[in-house]
């Protein structure tokens, strides 16, 4: 059959150079007309399927090596040359930008709207399925709810763009090129609407369980979440505070009309509750913290993305001594320092290296979340390639310097690395990253509720579930916080519970402390070794990293803005 070559023409942000040229359409070779595509029930599965193909995951975002944690205070990139240390040296800008996700969200837009557009029910052939009312019922239903699944990952994929843009051009439709050049960014508070209403209409539709080879598909569960966290962030302070870009023209795309904080802290709490509320869902805390960031099934989870077997994350992130290892993403002292000292059942205090205790033996008695996380000194890093021992980072270790390459923190990232993986023997394992989890919500509505009702009984109760379950267990908030210290409690609570899970980018952008928290000196710690199985640890600076006040929201591309001039450049960019 002779190949019949259909033109896809992309959406408006496609622009940017998405397949690293200037054509503003590709051609698809295919065997199928569009009817055909549209028309047929597996064929329009597919279609589906390429939408969901294109939720990213943040294993190896940047350069295919690199997290986003790296360009925080939760890490530090061994690579020197890795992009991702534009960031932390303020060298990236509009013609450069290490994580610029523009044109590969605005072509998952696209394709989500290509579906709607053909995917209708009275489009599909259901001939097949016509013998059998039942179930050609059954197919019809399919068919409606792939249409929500993908209003949802739509509206999904709009909320990445406007965290890191602020206010972008709301599509619903595939785009002709004549669109292009007239294109212009809607407000923020219009996106912020679009993808909150999206949540709610698709909510109502959604299914709340699917059976376990369905495991991945958007439910009304996933739709909540996002609702919760999307109005989480149009009630923090990033999008209610214009006054860092003075003079900036077009202040409506960065900053919500001035309005009643505490209705929009209500609605974000409100939100988060009404996920927690849901009957049906089965949602629970998983009792195994480190194992949850390696499995693809667990009651916690919310809404993920599951990658075909690889051992890549792993090679890119095992510790330098161990075969093909290459330290990668190597957690921060400044994020180690966060997690508490437990004293006993009812009280955990902060570490401090002033107290002698603390500093002989730092990792006695912390979080269990820290070893569940990080890979710390002399523990024990197992079964990979065939072979258990404890991880040697101190000076002259197999692991420590001056091997090159070795960790300059002093530690390496467990979490999502799947120890078992023989590298040697090139397994691989399937990977799961997670969107939204249970204990997001949790501290989603905590910090919500703590803005608008500070003192209510219900934000100690949903830290404490967080920190008391079953495998953490660690002693719960005390009673009586200030709203301050609240807030303190909160923010450092998930800075822990959520490391290198792709929130802290853009947590300590919302709260506005980025200044502090990314313009910051990352440490490290010196390890020695006075004896067998004897150490001291010294604290030291890696590397002083910059934050400027433009780097709250992500610059658009001039390459985009001089095909399309009605995209408005970020401020101070």
């Amino acid at each position: 059959m002779k190949m019949k070559k259909i033109k896809y023409l992309l959406v408006v942000l496609v622009i940017a150079g998405l397949f690293s040229c200037n054509k503003l359409d590709r051609e698809l070779e295919t065997d199928l007309s569009q009817e055909q595509i549209a028309g047929s029930f597996v064929n329009v599965q597919n279609l589906l399927n390429g939408v969901y193909s294109e939720s990213r995951s943040g294993f190896l975002e940047i350069n295919n090596e690199a997290m986003m944690a790296s360009a925080t205070d939760e890490a530090e990139h061994t690579n020197e040359v890795n992009q991702v240390q534009q960031f932390n040296q303020g060298s990236w800008n509009a013609l450069s930008n290490p994580a610029d996700v523009w044109g590969s969200y605005f072509r998952a837009i696209r394709r989500a709207n290509f579906f709607l557009e053909n995917a209708a029910p009275e489009k599909v052939n259901l001939d097949a399925f016509k013998s059998n009312p039942t179930t050609l019922q059954q197919k019809l239903g399919e068919v409606t709810r792939w249409r929500y699944e993908a209003r949802f990952l739509r509206a999904y994929f709009y909320f990445e763009l406007v965290k890191r843009y602020g206010g972008v051009p709301l599509i619903t439709k595939t785009l002709t090129e004549a669109d292009i050049s007239t294109t212009q960014r809607n407000s923020l508070e219009q996106c912020i609407k679009f993808i909150a209403d999206e949540c709610d209409s698709t909510a109502a539709v959604l299914s709340l369980t699917y059976p376990t080879g369905e495991l991945g598909r958007a439910t009304k569960g996933a739709a909540l979440a996002l609702k919760s966290r999307t109005l989480l962030y149009a009630a923090s302070d990033l999008f209610n505070t214009p006054s860092w870009a003075i003079g900036y023209a077009k202040p409506e795309l960065i900053s919500l009309p001035v309005g009643d904080r505490n209705l929009r802290w209500k609605a974000a709490a409100d939100a988060a509750k009404a996920l927690i509320d849901l009957t049906g869902t089965g949602y629970a805390l998983a009792s195994n913290y480190k194992n949850l960031f390696t499995t693809f099934n667990s009651s916690e989870i919310i809404f993920t993305g599951r990658s075909a077997a690889t051992n890549t994350f792993e090679i890119a992130n095992f510790p330098i001594g161990f075969d093909k290892g290459n330290s990668g993403t190597t957690p921060t002292q400044n994020l180690v320092d966060a997690y508490e000292v437990k004293v006993n059942a009812t009280t955990a205090v902060p570490f401090d290296w002033n107290n002698p205790v603390h500093a002989a033996a730092p990792y006695a008695n912390r979080d269990p979340r820290l070893l569940a996380s990080i890979v710390t000194n002399n523990s024990s890093f197992s079964t990979v390639s065939g072979v258990t021992r404890n991880v040697e980072i101190w000076q002259g270790g197999k692991d420590g310097k001056p091997i090159p390459n070795a960790t300059k923190t002093g530690y390496y990232l467990r979490k999502y690395v799947n120890e078992s993986v023989n590298v040697t023997n090139n397994n691989t394992a399937v990977h799961s990253w997670i969107y939204f989890r249970l204990a997001e919500i949790f501290l989603n509505y905590a910090e919500a509720l703590n803005e608008y009702a500070p003192g209510n009984a219900d934000i100690k109760i949903f830290v404490d579930r967080v920190r008391t379950r079953a495998g953490v267990a660690m002693p719960p908030l005390p009673g009586g916080l200030t709203q301050l210290q609240a807030r303190t409690a909160i923010r450092n609570e998930r800075r822990i519970e959520l490391a290198f899970e792709d929130h802290r980018a853009w947590d300590v952008r919302r709260w506005m402390i980025a200044p502090t928290a990314l313009g910051t000196a990352i440490r490290g710690v010196d390890v020695a070794q006075t004896s067998p199985g004897a150490f001291t640890y010294t604290p030291q600076t890696v590397e002083i990293r910059v934050f400027q006040p433009k780097m709250y929201l992500f610059p658009i591309s001039q390459i985009e803005i001089g095909v399309a001039p009605g995209l408005v450049q970020n401020p101070l960019w």
